[in-house]
């Protein structure tokens, strides 16, 4: 693929089902979370230059932590704002001469360069791509008072996931013409009429919500390491 490729990791969240903690800092297998997520990135032969953006609170241990690691790729680490968009839009201003951007939570830490790779090639042929992965369960569609309003064609549904790839100049201008809300990147390029090809993450590649996805993530990590 043609052009530099740059990476927003977005951890600005409030960790408000974390029971307490902040889950952009909880110690798995002995490092912050996000430091495994950070050292995918740092260490892709894919990735040229990484932006983090974390809570306004933790700028500072943030940056800490890339001079600790010797990140070299980490070209700035920012504050967030007030939604999950927000943050990332901050991010992608912060990137320099990229053709394409990939934008991937930083409590997503169970992913490998092969993802990337397969984000990459989706993304060359569309534009924009999304990882995701078939879901197992038979979803419904609910009303308010909980009665079942329909029951879509399993075949057809993908949970969707980061990393999310895009031409850095299709999602700025995306992020700069919505102002709704969007729960995630994919969805506000679809907004603006852009296709968007779907690749197939990973069933590990989960993020981390809860205190209990903590166990499971470090289980992951644990078997990925061969530890």
């Amino acid at each position: 693929m043609a052009g530099k490729v740059g990476a927003v990791i977005a951890a600005a969240g409030s960790s408000s089902r974390m029971e307490g903690v902040d889950k952009t800092f909880a110690p798995i297998l002995g490092l912050p979370l996000v430091v495994h997520t950070m050292d995918r990135f740092e260490l892709s032969p894919l990735v040229h230059q990484i932006v983090l953006v974390l809570s306004k609170d933790s700028v500072d241990l943030g940056k800490q932590m890339v001079q600790q690691r010797g990140y070299t790729k980490v070209t700035s680490v920012c504050a967030g704002g007030r939604r999950r968009q927000d943050s990332v839009r901050f991010g992608l201003e912060q990137l320099t001469a990229c053709e394409w951007v990939m934008v991937h939570d930083g409590a997503r830490p169970c992913l490998d360069d092969a993802m990337l790779q397969r984000g990459l090639e989706a993304a060359a042929e569309s534009g924009s791509a999304v990882a995701g992965v078939p879901v197992k369960d038979t979803i419904k569609v609910v009303s308010m008072d909980q009665t079942v309003q329909e029951t879509p064609e399993r075949s057809l549904l993908w949970a969707a996931q980061t990393p999310q790839v895009f031409r850095y100049r299709t999602l700025l201008d995306s992020h700069y013409a919505c102002t709704q809300d969007f729960t995630d990147d994919a969805a506000m390029v679809e907004s603006m009429g852009y296709r968007v090809k779907m690749f197939l993450g990973a069933y590990e590649n989960i993020k981390v919500t809860t205190a209990d996805d903590l166990i499971i993530v470090e289980a992951f990590l644990k078997a990925s390491s061969g530890s």
